[in-house]
């Protein structure tokens, strides 16, 4: 997803400064800043002689051995957080302990020590920037997932590089209640240390909303606002503020204007929280009493928590690359059933949609990179990816497939098939599948009489427009709108010279929506949209007139496309997407989701 620049700050009445960020968890705070900074560490490139390479290396096993005590001590106190945050924090700490271990870059840094005689700290640098400029570069529609696997990384390498040159690390103890915090840019371990009883509010100059650290500060539920450029400059600590984290903006000395509307936005967004955490517990029904599926989208176990706050009927696309990042080997069958098993008993009784392995020589997975054919074209999003790579080496979805059939005993699971193009590929995954669950029930393995069902990803032109032949061969199918409008309209989000040009608003794009929907529907089979489409609350009364009752979006908007649900009336939705279905221009059509109303 593109960010768009943040806005130089402005003045409003006389004193006033205005500057503004990315929203990242929404609240209102008003109070004093109290700003913080973290020392750099210092790492002039070192070299060293053959014959220091040894205690180099010792000193980068000390500095892993420190590191993980600090990690270890930090999750005792997660005890004192609110549940949602332990759950939230406590499995990436786990992560980031597994990469203070015999981890990729702890290797390749010991590799760079030896071979080019470099110190610890520069070894440790040279490598983690090298991991991450890895993954950053892949061609992966997710580039929220990306850079929090990149930041994962980065954050790793700046602790053992702090402790390396005995850089002494942020304190955050002595920020006083009712202050809003300001920094360059807060980790999650820091975002660990904060008191959401004591703080009102957080704001830093670099970060954005994807983050491990935006998830957490969600969790927290303290309102903040992050990528908020010109900040450290303009704000002195002890200022007078008013952080707006649903508008991404912070006010320096306001004025009594805009300290009175501050009070009445907190009164209203804690209306606002009680109305939607109402909603929790009702069905997301229209006026007229139809009935939609609400499931989230889980890319790690660290988001569950979320899920659970949100209300979610269940997940409705769960990313697996998870289990294969960061690791040197690959997850065996029982490693793979651990995981999935953890995370269908937390759903209790709740659907999970488990995608198999997405992935293509554009993504970093060190456990895959070696011994994979990967073909290394110019560009990897349209080569060997997804289940292309997954039928070149069926024992990589033989063990997936044995993991998620074991695991549906436990709750109900399906099992969905990325970048599906043609029915043939429906139809060998489906051997392969049928053949895993007879070898399973040889050696005495426990197996529901109807195997989960086995549905295909919708997201690329052919299979939208082959969708009624794909439809034969699949159970169902879960449209991904985000590699749809890229694949449609040639336009990589990640670009900024076209990111304008992505549109899922688009005619073409709705028209392969409304294909595939139709093709679903057409055999009573059913049907979802899984992209950020779905978590649109503008774009649901259209996704309902085309025929969609099943949608899977990021946790937190939930609420608020529920919300949009329950006022709205099925017949309506059905005249409005008809009029939308008539128009060739984008522009019209914006406007006319814009304008959208019962009556319209």
């Amino acid at each position: 997803m593109t960010t768009a620049k943040p806005k130089p700050p402005r003045r409003g009445p006389p004193g006033e400064t205005v500057l503004t960020g990315i929203a990242v968890s929404p609240g209102i705070a008003i109070g004093p800043i109290y700003d913080t900074s973290e020392a750099a560490a210092e790492v002039p490139r070192r070299v060293v002689a053959v014959d220091a390479v040894e205690a180099e290396r010792e000193k980068l096993a000390a500095a892993a051995a420190t590191a993980r005590k600090q990690v270890t001590k930090l999750k005792t106190r997660l005890t004192i957080l609110p549940e949602e945050a332990q759950e939230e924090l406590a499995p990436l700490l786990d992560a980031y302990i597994l990469m203070l271990g015999n981890s990729r870059l702890l290797r390749g840094a010991r590799k760079r020590i030896g071979d080019a005689l470099l110190g610890a700290e520069t070894a440790v640098l040279d490598e983690a920037e090298e991991i991450a400029a890895l993954i950053l570069a892949a061609k992966d529609d997710d580039r929220a997932g990306l850079m929090r696997r990149a930041a994962e990384v980065r954050e790793i390498g700046r602790r053992l590089i702090r402790t390396l040159t005995a850089t002494p690390f942020r304190s955050l103890k002595d920020v006083p209640a009712g202050a809003i915090l300001v920094a360059d840019e807060i980790t999650p371990a820091d975002a660990a240390l904060l008191d959401p009883a004591r703080i009102a509010g957080v704001a830093t100059e670099e970060g954005g909303a994807d983050g491990h650290t935006a998830i957490m500060l969600r969790a927290l539920g303290i309102p903040a606002v992050l990528g908020c450029h010109g900040l450290a400059a303009a704000a002195a600590r002890g200022d007078s503020a008013v952080l707006d984290g649903a508008r991404g903006r912070v006010i320096l000395h306001p004025s009594d204007t805009a300290l009175a509307a501050a009070r009445d936005g907190l009164a209203g967004y804690a209306r606002e929280r009680t109305k939607l955490s109402k909603l929790r517990r009702l069905p997301a029904e229209t006026t007229d009493g139809e009935v939609v599926e609400l499931q989230a989208n889980l890319e790690i176990p660290a988001e569950l928590p979320l899920i659970a706050q949100a209300g979610a009927q269940g997940i409705g696309l769960l990313r697996s690359e998870f289990l294969f990042m960061n690791r040197a080997s690959l997850p065996d069958e029982n490693a793979q059933f651990d995981a999935y098993r953890s995370i269908v008993e937390a759903m209790a009784g709740d659907s999970v949609t488990i995608r198999v392995l997405d992935w293509g020589g554009e993504k970093d997975m060190e456990a895959l990179s070696a011994g994979v054919p990967m073909g290394s074209g110019p560009n990897p999003a349209l080569g060997l990816r997804g289940i292309r790579l997954l039928l070149k080496r069926p024992e990589l979805l033989e063990e997936q497939f044995a993991a998620i059939l074991r695991v549906s005993t436990r709750g109900p699971v399906r099992v969905m098939l990325p970048m599906i193009t043609t029915p043939s590929e429906v139809k060998q995954a489906r051997e392969i599948y049928e053949r895993v669950a007879r070898r399973l029930r040889r050696r005495g393995e426990a197996l529901p009489d109807r195997l989960p069902p086995l549905g295909a990803m919708i997201e690329t032109p052919g299979a939208a427009l082959a969708a009624d032949a794909i439809a034969l061969e699949a159970d169902f199918f879960a449209i991904g709108t985000n590699d749809l409008a890229m694949y449609t309209l040639a336009v990589d989000r990640a670009e900024a010279d076209v990111a304008y040009l992505y549109d899922p608003l688009h005619p073409a794009v709705l028209r392969l929506v409304q294909f595939a929907t139709e093709a679903a529907l057409r055999l009573r089979m059913q049907v979802s949209v899984c992209g950020e489409m779905a978590g649109n609350p503008k774009l649901v009364p259209l996704l309902l007139g085309l025929g969609i009752r099943s949608f899977s979006m990021n946790a937190s908007a939930i609420p608020r496309v529920k919300q949009a649900i329950r006022a709205l009336d099925i017949d309506d939705c059905a005249r409005f997407a008809r009029r939308v279905m008539e128009q060739s221009d984008p522009v019209r059509i914006r406007e006319l989701v814009d304008g959208f109303g019962p009556t319209s």
